[in-house]
């Protein structure tokens, strides 16, 4: 009886001190400094993504009409990408990650908006516009997460503030796309609205992904989506004919780099996501088209496009994504 009871109170200890390190893991991740520090480099990361997209457009010699080696090149992108975010899991976890039964049709979903849908609108629309003109309209996400949650999936309650806001997101977005200020090379006006159909794409994943990490590991999520949406963008520009005539060391670079931003921001976004209240992370939703616009500025020297039509239309956009998370606490 005795053996049986320090048994018992054995397991109640190692149940106990289970517990205690899940709490301690939760209470890192929604500390301020951490949630802080967390959200920037993912909004600087993504922010970064639209200048390093053009400069591997120029060094691996694809131009705005080669549509097969722009999707061929984010396929390569996020299948590297995927790869990358399940072996730094599998590293920090101290464990290999394997996704559950139940998780491959969510896997599956989630790659056709997150990746597929959206990267293949984004890397064609890129190819059309400039890096200045994408990272403001891209900035609209928050508004289209809000009213696909809403008027779709009911997940969201659409407030007059927050109405307020996506109007005036959406009239930054406007400006933008009717000055003739720095169009880019091509058709802008179909760059433009390709880069405004990959934030529909991603406001279904966001969703998605909301609801997906209750029942699986965001790291898993994110890595193995990666990966089939990453396999079949490179597949479909395959069979379309798209080819990587030029392969240069800085081009193998950039493409790492930008596998290094998919893997590293969505992974610890998605954490975040997981361990606190959406409109506490979302909030930072804001500084991504402003790092976007830095970026573009200093890397593809856009400066002598960027004017008092592109800065109002920013502080629109960063005005009504702030109305709207003000709206959500």
């Amino acid at each position: 009886m005795d053996s049986k009871k320090n048994e018992i109170n054995e397991n109640e200890i190692n149940e106990n001190e289970i517990n205690e390190n899940e709490i301690n893991k939760n209470k890192i991740f929604s500390n301020v400094i951490f949630v802080t520090i967390g959200a920037m480099i993912s909004c600087l990361l993504w922010g970064s993504a639209y200048p390093m997209i053009k400069l591997g457009y120029r060094e691996f010699q694809i131009s705005s009409d080669m549509m097969a080696s722009q999707i061929l090149l984010a396929g390569i992108r996020f299948t590297l990408a995927g790869i990358l975010a399940i072996l730094l899991g599998c590293i920090i976890q101290r464990k290999i990650l394997i996704p559950k039964k139940i998780s491959i049709p969510m896997i599956m979903k989630l790659s056709l908006f997150q990746t597929t849908l959206q990267y293949f609108f984004f890397y064609v629309g890129l190819a059309h516009t400039t890096g200045v003109r994408a990272s403001i309209i891209q900035g609209t996400n928050v508004f289209v997460v809000l009213v696909v949650a809403g008027l779709i999936f009911k997940q969201e309650k659409i407030s007059f503030a927050k109405a307020f806001g996506c109007i005036a997101g959406f009239v930054g977005v406007v400006l933008v796309s009717v000055t003739d200020g720095g169009v880019g090379s091509g058709n802008a006006i179909l760059g433009d609205l390709f880069i405004f159909l990959s934030t529909v794409a991603y406001a279904f994943s966001s969703v998605l992904l909301k609801e997906y990490t209750k029942k699986e590991d965001p790291v898993i999520l994110s890595g193995y989506q990666f990966i089939v949406g990453g396999l079949c963008m490179t597949m479909v520009g395959l069979l379309m004919g798209g080819r990587l005539e030029t392969v240069t060391t800085r081009g193998v670079i950039d493409l790492i780099y930008l596998a290094f931003v998919s893997a590293v921001a969505y992974s610890l976004w998605g954490i975040l996501m997981k361990h606190n209240p959406v409109s506490r992370i979302s909030v930072f939703g804001f500084l991504t088209p402003i790092f976007g616009v830095i970026t573009s500025i200093i890397l593809l020297n856009e400066g002598a496009s960027f004017g008092v039509i592109h800065l109002a239309s920013l502080i629109l956009v960063c005005a009504g994504i702030f109305i709207v998370n003000k709206a959500n606490k």
